[in-house]
């Protein structure tokens, strides 16, 4: 079994998932800013569900629920960024700042979950950090630029500290979720038929945390 943090797991994929991985045993932490659907997996796992009110953007309160998590589980086996920001514009009527925030919280709170967890990781020589990432990262969408090109910065961080940080024991690692009915993805012009189920997807991505690909999928056919 293993002690796993996860940003962004009060709602959608990132639910799911974190509760396939407390049914299956492990000892999960969760980052949100929001709680009340945590809350409730709380009173059924008791004391292998952990979560912190943290915003992934304020790398103080990452470091010290990061911290908080060591003090309880003495290692974190696995660190997931889940959380993330996505907006529906086009270029032509998005602006600076919106660029901003969308990488603040997708690319940055990547790093600061990174920071925050690799001094314990190296202590321990072992480790393994996972973004979740997006197709639109790697092929790109319309109306969709700020949240497409950070998830595409996040592709090229794991790939480089996947290098770095080989000689320590820690392997980075990518989800590629497909396109999910969640209510990130809800503006989407998609029909919602051709999307699939955020719950069978955090499933699967759970029942594949071990897999040593780079990239995982929440099944083959993915």
């Amino acid at each position: 079994m293993s002690n796993i943090i996860i940003t962004g797991a009060n709602q959608g994929i990132g639910y799911y998932f974190a509760e396939q991985l407390l049914k299956e045993g492990n000892s999960v932490a969760i980052f949100d800013l929001e709680t009340d659907n945590i809350e409730k997996l709380k009173t059924k796992y008791g004391d292998n569900l952990l979560y912190y009110i943290v915003d992934v953007r304020n790398q103080d309160k990452m470091h010290c629920a990061v911290a908080s998590v060591v003090a309880e589980f003495s290692v974190i086996d696995i660190a997931i960024h889940n959380a993330c920001k996505c907006t529906f514009k086009a270029e032509s009527d998005t602006d600076l700042d919106t660029y901003r925030d969308v990488f603040d919280v997708n690319y940055f709170g990547a790093l600061r979950l990174v920071k925050s967890v690799l001094p314990y990781m190296i202590k321990q020589n072992q480790g393994k950090i996972i973004f979740t990432s997006s197709g639109v990262g790697v092929m790109g969408f319309t109306r969709i630029s700020p949240y497409a090109s950070s998830k595409g910065a996040i592709e090229s961080l794991a790939k480089c500290l996947k290098i770095e940080y080989a000689r320590n024991n820690i392997s980075f690692h990518i989800f590629h979720p497909p396109l999910t009915r969640t209510k990130s993805s809800a503006p989407l012009p998609v029909p919602k038929e051709f999307m699939a189920s955020a719950e069978k997807v955090g499933q699967g991505l759970a029942k594949n945390i071990n897999s040593k690909r780079f990239i995982i999928c929440h099944n083959w056919q993915q």
